[in-house]
């Protein structure tokens, strides 16, 4: 059973930091590449950033470039999405996502809630 599990989310001041972490079990976690994504209240869930299997980039939203960072550790299993220079707009429910064998983002985590507020 694919399991996806976010953590370290909360409420945040602006201009402030946050680790995001999703831990896998289930799937070759090395072999799958992995995305973030966030949907505010309102809004359609829109994609944040992406990592290839090897840890290499291959998307971030024009939204949050520069501030924002997707890595991961193979060893660890989980992915990770560090946010700087938080702003309210930034505020959402961030899910993450593992590709399936046929389906990009085919598993899906339960969210956490970052808040961004003063």
């Amino acid at each position: 059973q694919v399991q996806l599990v976010e953590s370290g989310g909360g409420l945040v001041q602006p201009g402030g930091s946050l680790r995001l972490s999703c831990t896998t079990s289930g799937i070759i976690f090395s072999s799958t590449p992995m995305g973030w994504y966030r949907q505010a209240p309102g809004k359609q869930r829109e994609l944040v950033a992406r990592i290839t299997s090897g840890g290499n980039t291959v998307y971030t939203d024009s939204s949050v470039k520069g501030r924002f960072t997707i890595s991961r550790d193979n060893a660890q299993n989980t992915v990770y999405l560090q946010m700087n220079s938080l702003k309210p707009e930034d505020t959402a429910v961030y899910y993450c996502s593992a590709d399936g064998p046929l389906i990009i983002s085919e598993y899906w985590g339960q969210g956490t809630q970052v808040t961004v507020s003063s």
